[in-house]
């Protein structure tokens, strides 16, 4: 197995970049990735529909460095979460012709560290079953960047991570969905199929947009309350998942409103996007989380069943 192994530089990865009104950020993107350790065979950056400078500030480098590729996607004003999704399905016919043994995205307001792919195939070559990879999303707190509480090794940020291309052609490439979620949807087909998805902690990703204050967060708790529901999350899972996030900002109301859009979705039974046997698979996932939650709680009255339960957790 170990013969077969390719060192990273002997691989080949194409990334895709959505872009819409990042003047502000996107220099840092294309800095990083112009400057990483082993380079994307190609890079397809779609403009969506941008009104400041930010095709300018594309141009430029596309001129200065031949794998990357510029392309503009004219639509309505406004942001939607189809939008991104139906932007980079216009970018993916620019890599119909291309070889590569990786197909990623990276989005257009954050920085990596030089060799953050060079490690990230390296992951990946290690583990053939290994379907789609990625590192932890930090933000900035107080001056500093630190990881998101919300990070998690058993799922993938879609903001720079790899799909291996079996894994994605298998899965259909990303999905385009009323509520967002292209990169949940694209973990949970994944192992459905039988790969492995995994995010690496020591791989950091440096996301410079500030999350959104007020109303706009309300907005957002409600979006994500709707896409549990149409994706069939179990209805245990999502109040414990909300009761979560109570400490949150906003705190407590945003769980509430979370949960209140999913409860109202499931009243009205509004119709879902995905199979019956998406839904079956997620719910049971959900399931045994909870599952191996309860067991985790109850090991902290019993020093032997926690020992044990820390070794599962680990593995």
């Amino acid at each position: 197995m170990q013969a077969n192994i390719k060192r990273p530089n002997q691989c080949k990865y194409v990334i895709m970049t959505a872009a819409h009104n990042e003047e502000q950020h996107i220099e840092k993107t294309l800095q990083s990735i112009v400057s990483q350790t082993v380079l994307p065979e190609c890079w397809v950056i779609i403009s969506d529909n941008s009104t400041d400078r930010t095709d300018q500030i594309i141009e430029d480098y596309a001129q200065r460095y031949s794998f990357i590729r510029f392309l503009r996607v004219e639509r309505p004003q406004g942001r939607s979460f189809r939008s991104k999704v139906l932007a980079l399905h216009h970018g993916s016919k620019l890599l119909e012709n291309a070889e590569y043994d990786y197909i990623g995205n990276v989005d257009a307001d954050l920085s990596l560290d030089p060799d953050y792919f060079d490690k990230l195939i390296a992951k990946l070559e290690q583990n053939a079953r290994l379907g789609i990879a990625g590192g932890f999303v930090h933000e900035e707190f107080h001056g500093k960047f630190a990881s998101r509480r919300i990070n998690s090794v058993r799922n993938v940020a879609h903001a720079a991570q790899l799909v291996r291309r079996k894994c994605y052609e298998v899965i259909g490439g990303y999905a385009v969905l009323e509520y967002g979620g292209e990169d949940w949807y694209a973990q949970i087909r994944a192992r459905m199929e039988g790969w492995e998805v995994r995010s690496f902690p020591e791989l950091h990703i440096f996301h410079h947009r500030h999350t959104g204050e007020g109303n706009r967060r309300l907005a957002n708790c409600i979006r994500l309350g709707r896409l549990d529901y149409a994706f069939g999350s179990d209805l245990g899972f999502e109040l414990l998942k909300c009761a979560r996030r109570v400490r949150e900002q906003p705190y407590l109301l945003g769980a509430v409103v979370r949960f209140g859009s999913f409860f109202w979705d499931s009243i009205c039974r509004k119709s879902r996007p995905v199979s019956k046997e998406f839904m079956k698979f997620l719910r049971e996932e959900q399931r045994r989380r909870m599952g191996f939650s309860l067991r985790i709680s109850r090991s902290k009255t019993s020093p032997s069943i926690s020992e044990h339960a820390s070794e599962t957790e680990t593995a």
